[in-house]
């Protein structure tokens, strides 16, 4: 899935790390707006585009902390190592509004909770740039906010890399990832599975298996100027070889979103604390 929630707080959260430390507010508000394109889930052929007010908040706390990473908890971190306590999760799916998916349930919103393992493993603070193994383990919550229920549990080992220094010259921040996504059974399922009651002439019952879920790769680009700061990503998502790519709900294996923000500081904190990102 490709939630729209995540698509804003990675456009917010582009806001320009740095290669050396150097004092920053303890928290920064602000608020803008962004354009996000996305297919309703991956493998889906039908699509949203969203213009909508984009309100962002970076707290740099020692132990919580909201920034380009999400909400976490920091568990542990060194020069070499961060553990945090991170989150993610989908936005949900009217079954009525999509083809594939018509006369099947309504796909719920979900919650991804669990621990990420990040391993530094290059960082030339001259050129300005890092290399990190990401290690994210989550289980997975669906609910309508009336009950809740896990479907599973996903892994997605991501190889990222970080520009604080490009070709478009001073202040310009890029970012690329690249990873593939597991999941369980129970997972791939809840998002593929077709039960034998929903299925049709067009639509034959489907069982998935746990395992390889795809291949996906994030580009980020972003700048802070004076007054304001604008940020970009695409992300293209495959599932080709996957185990799901033989269910009837995938009307294509790659697909992609992209999307666009420029936001302005409302407000910051007048305590400043020593940050090493």
């Amino acid at each position: 899935m490709l939630p729209a929630w995540h698509c804003l707080a990675m456009l917010a959260a582009l806001v320009p790390s740095t290669a050396a430390a150097e004092e920053k507010p303890l928290w920064e508000a602000g608020l803008g707006v962004a354009a996000i394109d996305f297919p309703d889930y991956r493998g889906a052929d039908e699509r949203h585009t969203y213009v909508l007010p984009l309100p962002y908040f970076i707290y740099r706390g020692e132990v919580f902390q909201s920034d380009r990473d999400g909400a976490r908890s920091r568990i542990f971190k060194n020069d070499r190592i961060d553990l945090d306590l991170s989150l993610s999760g989908s936005i949900p799916v009217d079954s009525s509004d999509n083809s594939a998916r018509t006369g099947m349930p309504d796909l719920d919103p979900t919650l991804e909770i669990g621990p990420k393992l990040v391993v530094k493993m290059l960082r030339d603070r001259e050129r300005g740039v890092e290399v990190s193994l990401t290690l994210p383990v989550r289980t997975v919550i669906a609910s309508d906010f009336t009950y809740a229920h896990n479907v599973g549990w996903v892994f997605e080992p991501r190889i990222d890399m970080d520009f604080k220094r490009t070709w478009l010259g001073e202040g310009w921040n890029a970012g690329m990832g690249l990873g593939p996504l597991f999941g369980d059974e129970k997972y791939h399922n809840y998002f593929f599975g077709v039960a034998p009651e929903f299925a049709t002439s067009q639509r034959p019952a489907y069982t998935a298996d746990g395992g390889y879920g795809g291949l996906r790769l994030i580009g980020s680009l972003s700048k802070r100027f004076a007054s304001f700061w604008a940020g970009a990503f695409v992300r293209v998502d495959t599932l080709a070889g996957s185990v799901v790519e033989g269910s009837p709900l995938i009307r294509q294996k790659e697909s992609f979103a992209t999307g666009f923000a420029i936001t302005w500081s409302l407000g910051e904190s007048t305590r400043m604390i020593n940050v090493d990102d």
